[in-house]
């Protein structure tokens, strides 16, 4: 360490060296040693190129190496040869020598012989190295000194972002279609606003806002929205960026964060994905990173309300799976507010959509009402790739505006995937015609099923073949009796391979995953099922360490027997009614081999069905 008597003995050897090592570099070359009548005969012989001279010394260069007359002496050893030299002029000498020189083509140059460099070369390369060392390692060690409580090198300080507010500041105009959970944090504004209105009769703001919500309904948009509006710091971190490969730094940096934004509170704090270390604590099976994710997690719950407290500090933070988050978060004086972002209704797709296309330039014909109507289940991040994609393909397509039929296709390439430009075979395209025509015709027959919208042809994405079906309205509950007509249409695909060439292909894979999954929860999450009954087995807060249900081998065994139950009975539904609407089928077939593409009123058409009002 610096300062030690060990450090400074070390330092006074990389200095010797330091020196040893530039004065072997920067010693004067080496150079043959001859009399001075030697040197006059070599000179009358013509073998000297040039030479310099400082008093009586004489130094130069031999035109021709010449060898060591003498390597006993000096053991250079036998065969050594020089063309460098050097001799002493006897001051009793009173030749001329000048004239020798130029008789004999001699350069003679005015620079001095070999000399030590100058002082300030010999201080920089003597010294320089050894200082430049030291002088990064004081650097390190003052900024880990500065640091300690953050660890060594600020491994432990906070990697949050501070955003400045300036004049594009994210305020409640920016948030739209979720004005429920934007009125819970208008009080949390106001208090920001007016602390003295609520401190003066004794209230207390919420230490901290959980938002919960399925991805991209809006959360972090919310909390940047808050931090605007109030006006103050707002200080952005994922939980995942508290933790590190060193136990202890994650708690380092929570204290780190809480430091800087007391210091400029009031202040808001916002954690995203605050589940990676939120989870419910496991006891004293902790070890490794599970351990430091604890770690992590208590020194949160002491900064939010341990002794000290954080006065003037907000915490927000955003998961979309609270259920397993531990109860200690949740508890009064930590996140004692729970906000519900859920996905907005029509309305409020309608108000997103408006958010999103402010400022750009709209055709006449477009209807927000009717693309808000015709994208149930979106959310707001869906809804400004829909914009920025109806966006793209204007310009595409060199519009001077965003026309409707920008959006519709813009809709069908989020949803359905892009268009892709392969070659089937006529077999091929026969079948997938079929399949599509299944999937269609058993979503027209099933009472209560969602309207179809499009079938088509055209490979998509991964699929050969798409066909869309969306509500009316929003729909925020499921009958099981909607559920099995869904699963129902799911495998009318592989119902109507099945009636038409008797076997199937592996263009059913999706369709039976989907409705796999859909079953599992009818069977294991909602109840639906008569042998397991009112029973939740794939409940995420009951599972052991592993993740497993906390049921027994025998439920389990009994879930297995009801999804296969369940999708045997909805797979022969599926064949019967294929079978009993089977002209139907090769219609809706036909029209699809022939058009590739079939709109709604063109599709229930060639079905003969009329739709519900």
């Amino acid at each position: 360490m610096p300062g030690g008597g060990r450090f400074w003995l070390i330092v006074l050897a990389m200095l010797t060296i330091n020196w040893i090592l530039f004065s072997q570099f920067s010693a004067p070359p080496e150079r043959l040693s001859v009399s001075y009548t030697a040197f006059v005969a070599e000179v009358e012989d013509g073998n000297v190129a040039e030479l310099v001279s400082t008093g009586d010394t004489i130094q130069g260069t031999f035109a021709t190496p010449i060898a060591d007359p003498s390597p006993e002496e000096d053991g250079s050893g036998e065969g050594a040869t020089y063309d460098l030299f050097e001799t002493e002029r006897p001051t009793f000498a009173e030749d001329d020598l000048l004239e020798l020189l130029a008789d004999n083509a001699v350069e003679v140059n005015a620079e001095p012989a070999d000399a030590p460099a100058p002082l300030w070369q010999q201080l920089v390369f003597g010294f320089g190295p050894t200082l430049l060392l030291l002088w990064i390692i004081f650097s390190v060690f003052r900024r880990a000194s500065a640091g300690m409580g953050a660890g060594i090198g600020g491994l432990g300080r906070s990697k949050a972002k501070r955003y400045e507010l300036g004049a594009n500041r994210t305020t409640f105009e920016d948030v739209a279609g979720i004005e429920d959970a934007e009125d819970e944090l208008v009080e949390i504004v106001d208090f920001l606003r007016n602390p003295d209105k609520y401190t003066r009769l004794g209230g207390a703001i919420p230490k901290g806002v959980l938002l919960t919500g399925p991805p991209g309904t809006g959360k972090t948009l919310l909390a940047r929205a808050v931090a605007g509006e109030a006006d103050v710091p707002f200080f952005s971190m994922s939980a995942s960026e508290f933790i590190e490969m060193v136990v202890g730094v994650g708690a380092s940096r929570v204290r780190d964060l809480f430091e800087q934004a007391k210091k400029v509170a009031p202040a808001i704090i916002f954690i995203d994905e605050l589940d990676s270390i939120g989870r419910s604590r496991g006891g004293g099976m902790a070890m490794g990173g599970h351990d430091e994710r604890e770690q992590t997690l208590n020194q949160i719950l002491t900064e939010m309300d341990g002794f000290t407290g954080s006065e003037g500090v907000i915490v927000i933070a955003a998961t979309n799976r609270p259920e397993i988050l531990d109860q200690a978060l949740l508890r009064p004086g930590r996140f004692d507010r729970q906000v519900v972002v859920a996905p907005p209704d029509q309305r409020g797709r309608a108000a997103i959509i408006g958010v999103h296309t402010r400022g750009k330039p709209l055709g006449d014909e477009v209807d927000i009402e009717a693309i808000a109507s015709s994208t149930p289940g979106m959310v707001g991040a869906d809804l400004k790739n829909l914009v920025n994609e109806a966006a793209l393909m204007a310009a595409r397509r060199q519009h001077e505006k965003i026309a409707m039929n920008d959006f519709t296709d813009a809709l069908e390439k989020v949803v359905l995937g892009t268009e892709r430009r392969i070659m089937m075979s006529p077999e091929e395209r026969e079948r997938t015609a079929y399949h599509e025509s299944g999937h269609a015709l058993l979503g027209m027959l099933q009472p209560g099923a969602d309207p179809v919208r499009k079938i088509s042809i055209v490979p998509r994405g991964r699929a050969l073949g798409v066909t869309f079906q969306s509500p009316d309205a929003d729909k925020y509950s499921y009958g099981e009796e909607y559920l099995r007509g869904k699963i129902i249409g799911m495998l009318g695909g592989r119902a109507a391979e099945d009636v038409i060439y008797g076997t199937t292909s592996t263009g059913a894979e999706n369709d039976m995953v989907q409705a796999t999954n859909l079953i599992r929860n009818m069977v294991g999450r909602w109840g639906m099922s008569v042998a397991i009954g009112p029973v939740a087995v794939f409940d995420e807060r009951s599972t052991d360490a592993f993740g497993r249900p906390q049921v027994s081998e025998h439920t389990m065994r009994l879930v297995d027997d009801e999804i296969r139950r369940i999708s045997d009975e909805c797979y022969a539904a599926a064949v019967e009614s294929i079978e009993n609407h089977r002209g139907q089928l090769e219609a809706l077939a036909a029209a699809l081999l022939d058009k590739e593409t079939l709109e709604e009123n063109e599709a229930y058409e060639v079905a003969g069905i009329v739709r519900d009002p």
